[in-house]
């Protein structure tokens, strides 16, 4: 069956003969996964109709074999940035060689983007979500960021919007250089006339708290600024070093904040405290940066042991982290964050929606969007046991098959 023909399919879909489907609701199945063996699913207007082991299945209008493979739910990338334009290859290969990453190279990205076509940066955002969703990512966040102009800005954000439902404006991303001699002034045009302009076209707004970026004060304006244009707050904190991120993020009831490399025990306890909160603030890391600059890896055990909401994320981004890869991601999660396989899988998956602040994407139970990857895999353990090969065999967008053969 190919993905044109499982379009056509009217009705209901047993997706039949599933190894190990993986729910994340412990209501269904095994451990904090919800694992079932055996498994099967019904689908239903882009929805997950029936959950459970294959031999109570209901009949369906059309039957789909998993062959014994196994089936988690469409990974959740909570952070990415792909409308974009320009090459920073060397950049990265100089860091390789020994060149400490310092967040400048940013404005090499703004250059090019700016210079850039709307075609072009359309092409690319494309692309690189085709390539994100044949690796089994079925929701992806995307920011702006690489504009920093009023114009430019609108134009990322109305790109994003033509990927993805999950637009962040990031105006916030660096000082550009032209306001090198006053970065208020430019603090003063993004909570002025940028947020009003960039706010119709996305659902949040977030911000760089961090050494050569944005101070705590200027966060602080810069949130509040997209809080009253009727966005939803989302922060970078702590990737270079300990600073405000963290406790600025819980403290204004951010959805996320991003990278938590560096964390000092007051921070750890504050994510800890946020997750009991109805809607947590999650500490979403982000390992291929930390992989693609040669920084040390969040310890995502002392997370996950204090009790914070943990997710992965994988911030594809032309500089710090050229990747599209949740599975990667999640491969060195367990090699090097200390996060068990299904610890992983779930921040992945689960975790990444609960940093959108979705209880739609993330989970295979009945009612949720049926946006989910089948493995070449019998089990989930494969995606941190085989790292670099890949293991995606099909993967459904809201119950279409939208890549892979059957």
């Amino acid at each position: 069956m190919n993905p044109t023909e499982t379009a056509d399919v009217p009705g209901t879909i047993l997706v039949d003969d599933i190894g190990t489907l993986i729910t994340n609701d412990p209501a269904l199945g095994r451990g904090p996964l919800g694992e079932i063996p055996h498994a099967a699913l019904v689908l239903e207007e882009g929805r997950v109709a029936w959950a459970g082991p294959r031999a109570q299945a209901p009949a369906a209008d059309a039957r789909v074999d998993a062959a014994g493979r196994c089936v988690v739910p469409g990974f959740v990338d909570s952070h990415s940035h792909i409308v974009f334009a320009g090459d920073r290859s060397r950049e990265f290969a100089a860091r390789m060689s020994g060149t400490p990453y310092t967040a400048g190279g940013i404005r090499t990205t703004v250059a090019a983007t700016r210079q850039a076509s709307d075609a072009d940066l359309l092409a690319t955002a494309r692309n690189l979500t085709r390539e994100a969703r044949a690796q089994g990512t079925t929701t992806l966040e995307v920011k702006s960021g690489y504009g920093l102009t009023v114009e430019d800005e609108v134009r990322v954000l109305s790109i994003a919007g033509r990927v993805t439902d999950e637009v962040t404006f990031m105006g916030a991303h660096l000082v550009p250089p032209e306001y090198d001699g006053d970065p208020e002034a430019y603090i003063d045009l993004v909570t002025g006339p940028m947020v009003q302009a960039c706010a119709p076209l996305a659902r949040w707004v977030d911000v760089f708290c961090e050494r050569g970026a944005f101070d705590e004060q200027a966060s602080r304006r810069i949130l509040a600024a997209g809080v009253e244009h009727g966005l939803l707050p989302r922060v970078h904190g702590n990737q270079l070093g300990e600073g405000p991120g963290v406790q600025l993020a819980v403290e204004v009831g951010a959805a996320s904040v991003d990278h938590c490399t560096y964390l000092s025990d007051g921070d750890v306890d504050a994510l800890a405290q946020a997750a009991r909160r109805p809607e947590p603030t999650v500490a979403t890391l982000l390992p291929g940066v930390d992989f693609s600059t040669r920084q040390p890896y969040p310890d995502a055990r002392r997370l996950v042991d204090a009790g914070a909401t943990v997710a992965l994320a994988s911030d594809c981004n032309p500089g710090s982290c050229f990747t599209s890869s949740l599975a990667f991601c999640i491969a060195i999660a367990v090699r090097d964050m200390g996060l068990t396989p299904d610890e992983a899988v779930w921040a992945a998956t689960a975790g990444g929606a609960r940093a959108l602040r979705r209880d739609d994407v993330g989970h295979l139970a009945p009612g949720a969007r049926a946006d989910l990857t089948l493995l070449e895999a019998p089990n989930h353990l494969y995606l941190a046991y085989r790292p670099g090969v890949p293991q995606v065999a099909a993967v459904w967008k809201d119950g279409e098959l939208v890549t892979g053969q059957l």
